[in-house]
């Protein structure tokens, strides 16, 4: 056996079908700061994390978006899910309890991107 290790998540790519769309929806409505755009790709920083929307590769009609989700942790759950609301974020399923943990309790809220992605805010509530 070899010392070889998988490394940290370094980019996440997430098909779409309007790149444009896509491109507004997580620079203006999430607020992630976009790193650079080719044809076809635009790439942003995710906490140190490197985000590619694709609208798929070579020729032709982009493909449809497939079921990456990705899940963003905030330490208000509260006040995240109602901005994201307000910037016209599409409500799937409001915040609610997932689990209850020996120290902590995880909340979770679900939301849609502009493309139809399905995407999760998440809050690990310390106990008191």
């Amino acid at each position: 056996m070899s010392d070889f290790q998988i490394g940290p998540v370094r980019q996440i790519a997430l098909s779409v079908r309007d790149l444009a769309r896509a491109t507004a929806f997580y620079r203006d409505t999430l607020g992630l700061p976009l790193l650079f755009e080719v044809p076809r790709l635009a790439f942003f920083n995710l906490h140190g994390i490197r985000l590619m929307l694709s609208t798929g590769e070579g020729e032709g009609p982009p493909k449809e978006p497939h079921g990456t989700v990705l899940y963003y942790e905030t330490a208000d759950l509260s006040g995240t899910f109602a901005t994201l609301r307000e910037r016209g974020a599409k409500i799937i399923r409001e915040p609610h309890l997932i689990a209850k943990m020996p120290d902590h309790e995880l909340w979770m809220a679900f939301l849609e991107d502009s493309e139809g992605n399905l995407f999760g805010v998440m809050s690990e509530v310390r106990a008191h």
